[in-house]
């Protein structure tokens, strides 16, 4: 029996039937143990963000500055913005993806200072931020890649950079005759935008795009210097003339050439296509090499705990560089690791690595959103992967001589069997012949006696 608050005890209530146990003041000690103060409360429900909408207007400059000086101004204090709601929403924003990114709290704050910053320094509050603009605050050590993608992600953003590839290609096409130069920059415009409107053409990659260009350039030059001013004069036995005899440099040189010249027939800006129905032959093949045991070494035991996790799964399971970067923390499940294409059983050595890069991991990256299992300075306040270059320079040594290295343990431990190449790391039939087909080489069996240690893998 429990007595109600403010009642008296009743003994005789209590007594009428029989003896009965109670506990007096048991309500009020509840009180005061647990205060209302005390009590959870429950969080209030997520408020939307403030609309933010980009001013449709922006008001141009009478004497726009040659260059801004951001030190200066950080020294002497930086204005404030004539824009209080502008200024409202975009510290909501910063707020919110600091919130869904896992940003930590010094990372947040210079995206805050540094959206005020470009606040003061703009001449139109509430219009697009110039990506320009952001790039300055590199000056004031500011985090200017999280603050792009964040304006980006709230369409602020006034992309104004010139892409690399523009200044690349006019400085490598200097010195080539006018009317050639500019037939060149009407390919460049048709590959780097594409086209719509028949003849359609597809927009190719940066990268693509200098690398045929790359590869045509000496062809260009050399019929600049027999006074060639255009590629409409351009014939047959020329384009033969310039090419190698064989091997992968004639493949490469008249791959680019057909590149350039097919589509600016279709465009009608050449009258034929003198590439059409030439051989370009093969590439020369290369033989895949072995790496030295104390490389291997080097790398798999090294103190640093990501290169050693990159390291032992391009070691004994020979990932790719592509696959090393698309790696998500679900596709370590139970000591395996789920690849698209096949499921890969962990050996001892990968998993003791593994697990201890996952401590790393989440020790140095413990509110990241980012779901890659690899990261690094830049991509832990993001949610994209690594970059190609940024594992090579861990790792010290390029992917693909780990990888190769690997293969060629196997087909020499198997006795060149390329069906178990093919089972065990996804290899074409093809793929697989190029590294049984080295067994029993002179030059591979000089390097099993050199190197007759025991291995990292054994």
């Amino acid at each position: 029996m429990s007595r109600p608050r403010h009642h008296a005890l009743d003994l005789e209530g209590a007594n009428r039937h029989g003896q009965q146990l109670y506990f007096a003041d048991t309500e009020r000690r509840l009180q005061l143990l647990n205060p209302p103060s005390s009590r959870r409360r429950s969080e209030p429900a997520p408020q939307p963000l403030p609309l933010l909408v980009p001013a449709g207007h922006r008001q141009l400059a009478l004497f726009p500055p040659e260059g801004r000086n951001l030190r200066r101004g950080q020294d002497r204090g930086f204005p404030d913005a004539d824009a209080p709601e502008v200024a409202a929403a975009l510290k909501a924003a910063v707020d919110d993806y600091a919130q869904h990114h896992g940003l930590a709290y010094y990372t947040a704050l210079g995206l805050d200072r540094g959206l005020r910053v470009l606040l003061s320094i703009q001449d139109t509050p509430g219009t697009r931020f110039l990506a320009s603009d952001v790039l300055l605050l590199r000056e004031l050590l500011l985090p200017v890649k999280p603050l792009l993608r964040l304006l980006t992600q709230i369409d602020m953003l006034d992309d104004d950079r010139i892409p690399n590839i523009i200044p690349w290609s006019r400085e490598r096409t200097a010195g080539l005759p006018q009317p050639m130069a500019s037939e060149l920059a009407t390919w460049f415009e048709l590959k780097m935008s594409g086209s719509t409107t028949a003849p359609r053409v597809k927009a190719r990659p940066h990268r693509w795009i200098q690398r045929m260009m790359t590869s045509a350039l000496p062809a260009l030059r050399m019929w600049a210097a027999q006074d060639k001013d255009s590629l409409t004069s351009i014939t047959r036995a020329d384009v033969i003339a310039v090419l190698p005899d064989t091997g992968t440099p004639r493949v490469d040189m008249l791959q680019g050439l057909r590149h350039i010249l097919r589509p600016l027939k279709s465009q009608r800006i050449i009258f034929t296509d003198p590439t059409a129905r030439i051989f370009c032959g093969s590439p020369t093949t290369t033989i895949p090499l072995p790496v030295e045991i104390d490389d291997l070494r080097r790398v798999l035991y090294g103190q640093e705990v990501p290169r050693a996790a990159l390291a032992a799964l391009a070691i004994f399971h020979a990932l790719t560089n592509g696959q090393l970067r698309s790696l998500k923390t679900t596709d370590l499940r139970d000591g395996r690791l789920f690849l698209p294409n096949r499921t890969v059983l962990l050996a001892d050595p990968v998993r003791t690595r593994l697990s201890a890069y996952l401590g790393y991991r989440n020790q140095r990256w413990p509110r990241t959103a980012n779901s890659h299992l690899f990261l690094s300075q830049t991509t832990g306040c993001g949610v994209g992967p690594v970059s190609s270059v940024w594992i090579t320079n861990v790792l010290g040594i390029p992917t693909s001589r780990l990888r190769e290295d690997r293969l060629l343990h196997e087909a020499e431990a198997t006795g060149g069997d390329p069906r178990r190449i093919c089972d065990l790391f996804g290899l074409s039939v093809g793929a697989a012949l190029r590294y049984t087909g080295t067994i029993e080489q002179p030059g591979l069996t000089e390097y099993n006696l050199r190197n007759a240690g025991p291995h990292p893998r054994r």
